[in-house]
């Protein structure tokens, strides 16, 4: 019903259901992920940010089959209501495209997110608002900043398209989607693209993140974690 809804983009509200023996997690086997790309030394560093951070209204840029999702729901709405919007077109990278690195079935991926994320809605112990924007991410980040929803998230996961110029659109848009002190990830940071790809800046996420990070030095504090993905917090202007 999501997937087809119109507009692009649908909002679910839920009501507080008990944890039980049965209850979904991000690691239960009846959520079908096909791969391991959000992997465990991820969310330890994840769980040791929202030890001190606790965002409720988050955004993620790139959704896949809703591993990330999942874990945020399972996590954050455990302890507090949530507010969670989820921007993907679900049409997938050139990796993912028929005889890339990552080949996938995209309309299957689509379908098993919205499987997983719904899972992981219904166990979740406090409210969850689910926000879904089928689209490309810039016209997807326009629209949410048209809505009035500036500096509104207070976490903010970027990990959708790995073109360079892709990138540096998301990051730009995402920082006036963020509010101050809230939390931005990126993925990926030393990703190196794909067999025919490598070592072509343009087709890897790092040259856009670094052109970021030195524009905004004056308002981003960088979180030290390994950097596989890039953590950082949004500061007050220096004067």
């Amino acid at each position: 019903m999501i997937a087809n809804a119109k507009p692009s983009y649908a909002t679910i509200t839920t009501t507080p259901r008990q944890l039980t023996t049965d209850s979904f997690s991000p690691d239960d086997r009846a959520f079908e992920f096909t791969n391991h790309w959000f992997s465990a030394p991820l969310k330890q560093i994840w769980a040791q940010i929202f030890s001190k951070f606790r965002p409720r209204n988050l955004l993620e840029i790139g959704s896949f089959e809703g591993a990330s999702g999942c874990y945020l729901i399972d996590t954050l709405a455990g302890r507090h209501p949530i507010r969670l919007t989820c921007i993907d077109s679900w049409d997938g990278g050139a990796e993912h495209r028929k005889g890339g690195p990552f080949e996938a079935d995209m309309p299957a991926v689509e379908a098993r997110f919205h499987r997983n994320i719904q899972r992981a809605v219904a166990s979740a112990a406090h409210p969850v608002e689910l926000d879904i924007r089928k689209g490309l991410s810039d016209k997807m980040l326009c629209t949410l900043i048209a809505e009035g929803k500036e500096e509104s998230f207070d976490f903010i996961y970027v990990d959708g398209s790995h073109q360079a110029c892709d990138v540096i659109c998301d990051a730009v848009l995402s920082f006036k989607l963020l509010s101050e002190g809230g939390i931005i990830i990126f993925d990926d940071y030393l990703w190196r693209g794909g067999a025919a790809d490598t070592g072509n800046p343009l087709k890897t996420p790092k040259l856009a993140i670094d052109a970021f990070i030195n524009l905004h030095f004056d308002r981003l504090q960088l979180l030290s974690f390994p950097l596989y993905q890039l953590y950082a917090r949004k500061t007050v202007r220096h004067k």
